[in-house]
């Protein structure tokens, strides 16, 4: 069982939601959190200020972009267990325990699935859909766990993907390791779908996900995600 857990979390302009998060991620670990790095792409605002007023420690990527900010956080961690965690995403309370379990029942990874702060009927019926099975259906808003080791073995997640990156991610863990999908669920902001329309930005994230599946280029992906989605940050 690892005896240490490193949380990471990639950052960019969330001044607004940081010190909140990272905040109840102390009062609800249920167990001592061995780090909090908060690896930040460059933010404009506050969020650094924010970030170190809560306590987290603070690391400037070398490079912009979530699986390079990702990658480097997991670089510099000192925990077996490396859990990442996007900075708009609560884990449940006690949510270590969760995570240590699942290792040590033999599992190399995994995440929790997904629950939205706003009760609009279409998102909980996208919420209820994630606790299926699928690796089309895993997505970086529902955090995930991965041994250090397992990690490394795999080299990380791929910086040359700017969208569906956590999905590639995924797809290997699979395929050396059982992943596990936990039974409760992470609850993360509904602010995009509220900017953009919740059908609108459903049917946009279903046609990104399909051309990705499909073979399309991350260069067209990009295009489409930045031309379509309002708040549409990468």
């Amino acid at each position: 069982m690892p005896e240490s857990v490193s949380i990471i979390l990639p950052t960019y302009n969330e001044a607004a939601s940081i010190g909140q998060l990272l905040r109840y991620l102390r009062a609800q670990a249920g167990e001592p959190i061995l780090e909090l790095l908060v690896i930040d792409g460059g933010s404009t605002d506050a969020t650094v200020a924010q970030a170190r007023q809560a306590g987290a420690t603070v690391l400037r990527s070398p490079r912009k972009g979530r699986a390079a900010q990702l990658n480097y956080g997991a670089q510099q961690a000192r925990g077996d267990l490396l859990y990442f965690l996007h900075a708009d995403s609560y884990p449940p309370p006690g949510f270590l325990a969760d995570l240590r379990q699942a290792v040590a029942q033999g599992y190399g990874s995994g995440c929790y699935r997904l629950a939205f702060d706003h009760r609009h009927w279409f998102l909980r019926f996208s919420a209820w859909c994630t606790r299926l099975p699928f690796t089309f259906l895993r997505f970086g808003d529902q955090s995930l766990f991965v041994r250090r080791e397992l990690f490394a073995q795999l080299g990380g997640y791929r910086e040359d993907l700017q969208v569906m990156e956590d999905q590639e991610l995924v797809a290997r863990l699979r395929a050396r390791a059982p992943f596990r999908l936990l039974p409760r669920a992470v609850t993360t902001s509904a602010r995009k779908y509220l900017a953009n329309g919740v059908f609108r930005l459903q049917g946009i994230f279903t046609l990104i996900v399909l051309l990705y599946w499909v073979g399309v280029s991350q260069a067209n992906l990009v295009r489409l995600y930045r031309r379509l989605i309002r708040q549409g940050k990468l």
